[in-house]
């Protein structure tokens, strides 16, 4: 191409004398400077029209196509501008081949424009590169296997490397340098790099660590109270992982602390069969007695507990009668307490409820008595899993222990308050 056009060009400056064919060199030399220009003016109005001709078949054809038809990958080409950045370099590749025929007569200004050219199609292959990778990432995200792994991560190290060697190709062609001797260069600032780029560096290693021990994945609700997190993992990138809050609003936690620190990660008990509720309430001991045979009646009301008291007579006085603690020995035999009762009371409420797990375990427990009274601990699973409706659960649970807790002739543990001293010294 470019030597027939320049075969064309002198044809026009040649004459014939005495039958033969004279090249008018002068005329030609002096011509040379407006054919460069005038091929210039044209080159440009072709790259316009090429540019906007790939633009109509890449950009507005192309996205009217996919997105009409019922493959959703190709949505991710079209949302990421990948078309859009081939709309560009395409008419540059066609610029690049024509300048040496705009400039065949002056090597010099070909060789500069050769070279601007050329960086501004490596600038646009690195575009291209980095939205054809984010697409890479979309469509990988869209599949189940790969929706909790730190992919953003992975294509982000790639676009790094692919950008750097680019860079490298970049310079070269503007210095002349080979890009080997170039990256050669790098690892002697390696260093300095090393301390420009530490948190992408520690970044990297923290995301394959995450994704390869499988500690976080996207979605994972998470508590990390350094830096006061508490919700559900949206992002794991190269440097930060994007914690939304219950609150709505965003930490960001750095990617490599999350192996070096400890957080409480709950998937665990998000795939399990229940949620654990684990609290106590403080008994005042002095409330603590045997139950005497009015209040044993009076709770036989309860339905819940009725056929658990009859068996427990029969059970104790069988127990005292074979053992001899009957009548005036009775004082050493066994008797029901108010607190033994409430304790089989409460789990037997709590196995009633429907929003209980009754296949995971479920007691009542007294632990270590306290100067602040007798622990009385709750343990049992909900099956809800979600915040809103396990605090719901968990609160109807201790407003009727709260409300019931006085029938059994049991206090809460209360440190006294103002009006308490205040009635003590109207009654003193």
């Amino acid at each position: 191409m470019r030597d027939f056009v320049i075969n064309w060009i002198k044809q026009i400056y040649e004459t014939t004398i005495n039958g033969e064919k004279v090249f008018n060199k002068s005329l030609y030399d002096s011509h040379t400077l407006y054919w460069s220009i005038g091929m210039l003016v044209v080159l440009g109005v072709i790259f316009l029209i090429v540019w906007h001709l790939f633009k109509f078949i890449l950009v507005k054809f192309s996205h009217s196509y996919f997105q009409n038809n019922t493959i959703r990958w190709d949505n991710y080409l079209v949302n990421n501008k990948v078309f859009k950045a081939l709309a560009y370099l395409i008419p540059t590749f066609f610029v690049d081949y024509f300048l040496s025929i705009v400039f065949y007569e002056y090597p010099v200004v070909y060789s500069i424009f050769s070279k601007l050219t050329s960086v501004v199609i490596i600038l646009f292959l690195i575009i291209t590169f980095n939205r054809l990778l984010v697409t890479l990432k979309d469509i990988l995200l869209e599949k189940e296997s790969f929706k909790d792994k730190p992919i953003q991560s992975y294509v982000q190290v790639i676009q790094i490397v692919l950008t750097i060697i680019l860079v490298a190709v970049m310079i070269s062609v503007l210095t002349g340098v080979r890009p080997i001797n170039l990256l050669a260069s790098f690892g002697a600032a390696s260093a300095i790099l090393i301390l420009v780029f530490k948190d992408t560096i520690l970044g990297f290693v923290g995301s394959i660590q995450l994704g390869g021990n499988d500690i976080v994945r996207i979605g994972d609700w998470i508590t990390m109270d350094k830096f006061g997190a508490d919700g559900t993992v949206e992002e794991i990138n190269l440097t930060t992982v994007k914690v939304r809050n219950f609150d709505r609003t965003i930490t960001t936690i750095p990617t490599y602390l999350m192996v070096s620190d400890s957080f409480k990660n709950w998937r665990g008990m998000q795939e399990s069969d229940g949620r654990r509720i684990k609290r106590s309430i403080k008994i005042n001991i002095n409330s603590i007695k045997y139950a005497e045979t009015e209040l044993i009646e009076k709770l036989k009301n309860f339905t819940l507990i009725k056929d658990y008291l009859e068996e427990k007579e029969l059970e104790i006085a069988k127990y005292n009668e074979k053992n001899g603690f009957v009548n005036e020995k009775a004082i050493g035999g066994r008797r029901q307490t108010n607190i033994g009762i409430f304790r089989k009371y409460m789990e037997f409420y709590i196995r009633s409820k429907p929003e209980i797990n009754n296949k995971m375990s479920i007691y009542v427990r007294q632990l270590e008595p306290t100067d602040t009274g007798l622990p009385l601990e709750i343990y049992c699973f909900t099956k809800a899993k979600h915040s809103l409706e396990y605090e719901a659960i968990q609160s109807d649970i201790f407003d009727h222990i709260f409300a019931i807790i006085g029938e059994f002739e049991l206090c809460i543990f209360e440190y006294p308050s103002g009006n308490d001293m205040k009635l003590f010294n109207i009654n003193s």
